[in-house]
């Protein structure tokens, strides 16, 4: 595990301004609207050889009955929970507000390493205006500016001081599990059902979770790192500057993942915008698991997960071969069935098959029904191979590699599925000269 910083202050002082600056990327949005971050936001960041991790938090308000600010206050407190050391951070252009003093409060009460950092100075006049957070009474400050970079390195050199030299950070290598789907669905209640606490805030209002959020999963003999994302939606429907980015984070989060959690609601179906979704994940060639989610909410017979599953999967059509699981957040119903498979499907999207074992099988079944003739012309499949590739991808040698028709590629895709598990999987086939 490794050391961690909590990045802590009221809305709009330049949070996530900072955590892009430590982890150099623009994983976090940054707007000029206040209240932007809601969920607690993970990074990796080094400095002078010592890596840590990072924590983006939402503005911290005291006394709010807006219901996303009082959830992120609760994120607020779980992120001074977990870290090793405090980095609050306060806006020289505004100066002490009260908010700052109810920050203050709560940090006294956790009895962590706080470092204070005094933002956006960005001229010598607010550094002699910058004097007056002395009466905050967390002694020394350390003068910044997020967005030009001024300042940055000598609060990471004061932020490394109070690591702790005993802690090791592993090398990340666990695979990641991207949770995607429609807005409200319940991606984000799933993920807090399976870690046993409330990590992601969870509102009936669609458009909640707007980063990806990265959850390490370490339970009942799994090691994986889960990835809630933003709700996808067409990109018609996509109105304010903030959702396009969470939308196209999300793109990006399918894109890093090796298998994606599709949830769909089971009171609305497998609708065109699942469809879509799937189609993303289907592209990138990663591995999907559908579960079905508020299946407590359904009036059901011994039939009906059946119909369901054959209606989705004429919609998902040609790729089929995809694993199906029926759950419930709400209810805690077969999540880590759902788990299960998903594991199931990484190790599928791993396998390497040897080329003896490959020939053996796919050779006589060839043989026995061979490419069809075209102008008078046989095609002759000779020898088959798996490529060292992130996905399985197989190429098939022949002497015309450019009369075979893409129906025949389908007959080779699904005898490779037949006698090799690749269940969830998107296969790549490929015919080439010999």
């Amino acid at each position: 595990m490794s050391n961690i910083v909590a990045i802590v202050g009221r809305p709009n002082v330049g949070k996530s301004t900072i955590f892009n600056r430590f982890t150099e990327s623009r994983q976090a949005i940054t707007d000029e609207v206040s209240g932007v971050t809601r969920d607690r936001h993970y990074g990796k960041a080094e400095w002078n050889g010592r890596e840590f991790s990072v924590i983006d938090t939402g503005g911290y308000v005291q006394g709010s009955v807006d219901i996303f600010e009082t959830e992120i206050r609760k994120q607020v407190e779980l992120a001074i929970d977990e870290a090793n050391v405090i980095l609050f951070l306060v806006d020289a252009k505004v100066g002490i507000t009260d908010l700052d003093q109810a920050v203050v409060k709560l940090l006294r009460k956790s009895n962590k390493k706080v470092v204070l950092a005094v933002n956006k100075v960005d001229n010598s006049k607010l550094l002699e205006d910058a004097v007056e957070f002395y009466n905050l009474g967390l002694g020394e400050y350390i003068p910044v500016a997020s967005i030009s970079g001024s300042g940055t390195g000598e609060l990471l050199d004061e932020l490394i001081k109070h690591f702790d030299d005993n802690v090791e950070l592993a090398e990340d290598d666990a695979p990641k599990f991207a949770v995607i789907g429609r807005p409200n669905v319940g991606k984000s209640s799933i993920i807090n059902a399976l870690i046993g606490k409330e990590q992601n805030i969870v509102t009936d209002i669609a458009g909640t979770t707007r980063d990806s959020i990265n959850t390490k999963y370490t339970q009942f003999g799994f090691d994986f790192t889960l990835v809630d994302t933003a709700g996808l939606r067409k990109k018609k429907n996509v109105y304010e500057d903030l959702e396009f980015y969470s939308v196209m984070r999300s793109v990006r989060a399918i894109e890093h993942s090796d298998v994606c959690i599709h949830v769909i609601d089971a009171q609305r179906g497998f609708e065109a915008q699942d469809q879509s979704i799937f189609h993303i994940a289907d592209k990138n060639k990663k591995g999907i698991v559908i579960l079905v989610n508020k299946w407590d909410l359904i009036d059901k017979t011994t039939a009906t997960s059946k119909k369901v599953e054959e209606q989705i999967k004429q919609k998902i059509a040609p790729f089929t071969d995809v694993p199906i699981v029926f759950v419930s957040a709400l209810e805690k119903q077969r999540l880590l069935k759902g788990l299960e498979t998903a594991i199931q499907v990484h190790k599928n999207r791993k396998q390497r098959i040897a080329t003896s074992v490959l020939n053996e099988v796919m050779l006589p079944l060839i043989e026995h029904y061979p490419p069809p003739a075209v102008k008078g012309k046989y095609i002759q499949i000779k020898y088959c191979t798996q490529l060292p590739t992130d996905t399985p991808t197989f190429v098939f040698f022949a002497n015309l590699p450019q009369y075979i028709k893409d129906a025949y590629k389908r007959y080779i895709e699904n005898q490779l599925r037949q006698h090799f598990d690749f269940c969830g999987v998107p296969i790549q086939i490929y015919f080439r000269k010999k």
